[in-house]
């Protein structure tokens, strides 16, 4: 039998064993279930159980006589009406989802403790996170700060999943995020898959979907996160989206869409190392994510202050924004 990657209609609903006794009727044509188990490794009883299965999911259909032979629905006419299945059945769930949504906001309404979850351990507020991004449908609101919860090492692939449904994402990060030497890497990735991204010195980290859900942390603690609140749809819900909207319009535009490490043309550190510095990243973690010493980054923006006449950070990036727009002229 194949191994477990071999098999592609799971998504679909079809087992493993009935998806390899269905590929086997496809390429050997109409078939007896003695032939037909044979092809499939199963023994004459089991096929014998599984057929009515087969029969429902619409992948074979029994022709007219003696033995009793089998013959394949195709591919693209069995598969195209169990994929239109399943939609439907997401659909009927989603309109279950929303009944149910709204009889427990009605629930809700009367329990007003029950607007608030506290969630307790690193792991579960991990998965609580993660479960949120894979919910999301319309909109992801994020303020971003350590300590973190979730392993930075790891891009938020349910993120990305959540964009290419077509999920908006923006998110304000705190200088001091990219202290964490794989941030960088993953901040790019997500603003390259649609994220929009803008830095801000923020109060407190703080993940809203779809203007339903706020996580945010229990506690002020700054060197590890062990409890978490989630908010409900609530008075408290639009304050925590309105401290977010006011964070965002004054936070300036981050801009990390050639910084990194690999990076050594003289143009391109350049614009690296201006870039970072204008986010209000520390010399100390600019120079990690470059990839080199401390003394090197200030003896070049050192260097480059003196090429520019620039005193101040500002007077540096806006110097050398212009002079690169002259070279590309």
């Amino acid at each position: 039998m194949a191994e477990h990657k071999d098999f592609l209609l799971g998504g679909l609903g079809v087992s493993e064993t009935e998806e390899v006794t269905y590929r086997a009727l496809v390429r050997s044509g109409p078939s007896t279930l003695a032939t037909l188990a044979e092809r499939a490794k199963l023994s004459r009883e089991s096929l014998r159980r599984m057929l009515p299965s087969l029969e429902e999911l619409g992948l074979v259909s029994r022709l007219p006589g003696r033995p009793l032979r089998l013959t394949a629905t195709p591919p693209g006419v069995a598969l195209d009406a169990l994929a239109a299945r399943r939609q439907d059945e997401v659909a009927s769930s989603r309109a279950a989802a929303g009944v149910l949504v709204a009889e427990a906001a009605v629930a809700t309404a009367e329990r007003p403790e029950e607007l608030l979850e506290v969630i307790t351990g690193g792991d579960a507020i991990a998965q609580r996170f993660y479960q949120l991004h894979e919910a999301a449908q319309h909109q992801v609101l994020g303020l971003v700060k350590p300590p973190f919860a979730i392993d930075t090492a790891r891009p938020n692939v349910t993120q990305e999943a959540a964009m290419r449904r077509g999920v908006t994402v923006r998110c304000v990060y705190c200088p001091t995020s990219f202290e964490s030497p794989s941030m960088l890497a993953n901040v790019q990735r997500a603003t390259a898959h649609g994220e929009i991204a803008r830095i801000a010195d923020i109060p407190t980290k703080l993940t809203v979907i779809d203007a339903k859900f706020a996580l945010l942390p229990l506690t002020s603690r700054s060197v590890t996160v062990d409890s978490a609140l989630i908010v409900h749809s609530s008075a408290l819900l639009d304050a925590l989206i309105a401290l977010f909207e006011v964070l965002w319009r004054t936070a300036a535009p981050l801009d990390l869409a050639t910084a990194t490490p690999e990076a050594t043309g003289p143009d391109t550190l350049e614009h690296d190392m201006v870039s970072l510095l204008a986010t209000g990243m520390q010399d100390e973690a600019v120079a990690r994510q470059l990839g080199v010493s401390t003394r090197t980054l200030q003896r070049k923006l050192q260097t480059l202050f003196d090429q520019l006449d620039s005193r101040t950070r500002f007077q540096a990036g806006f110097r050398a924004a212009t002079r690169q727009q002259q070279r590309g002229s």
